[in-house]
């Protein structure tokens, strides 16, 4: 059994990460420090390729722009732009129409569904999160990062 999110990732080579891994790292969040670490080191050294979609843009650049955090927000633009194995997808009417039929099949919410088609249209084989709610999704194995605390 893998032991890190880094191990277990290893095994699907192209993830999809959504917002929440961003924002517990950025923010330094300590219950998940050590594994959201482990995932953004991951995929910084090239173990796995991420995708996340522009959705993750917006919602980490609320808290520091709420804040008048130019200069915080500024960074995470250019980090999520420039993150070495990282690809950041926009929404087209290929992930649109993918994400309306998550939405029908899964009753998620919109900005899930826009994330989950995202990562999938980039040929993500997996999906780090920690809402356990898209657990529910089937198109591509969903991992909490609360399902890795207990693995520390």
């Amino acid at each position: 059994m893998a032991r890190t999110i880094a191990d277990t990732l290893t095994n699907y080579k192209v993830v999809g990460i959504d917002t929440s891994p961003f924002i517990y790292h950025f923010q330094g969040e300590a219950l998940y420090s050590k594994i959201t670490t482990d995932l953004f080191n991951a995929v910084e050294k090239g173990l796995i390729r991420a995708v996340t979609s522009v959705i993750t843009l917006m919602e980490v650049l609320v808290k520091p722009m709420s804040e008048g955090n130019v200069k915080a927000a500024e960074e995470y633009r250019i980090l999520l732009q420039t993150f070495p194995n990282l690809s950041l997808r926009t929404i087209d009417d290929k992930v649109a129409a993918r994400a309306a039929d998550l939405r029908a099949s899964y009753r998620i919410r919109a900005p899930d569904a826009l994330q989950l088609s995202a990562a999938i249209e980039e040929g993500a084989k997996a999906f780090v999160t920690n809402d356990e709610r898209l657990s529910k999704v089937k198109d591509v194995p969903v991992l909490t990062l609360k399902s890795f605390l207990a693995r520390r």
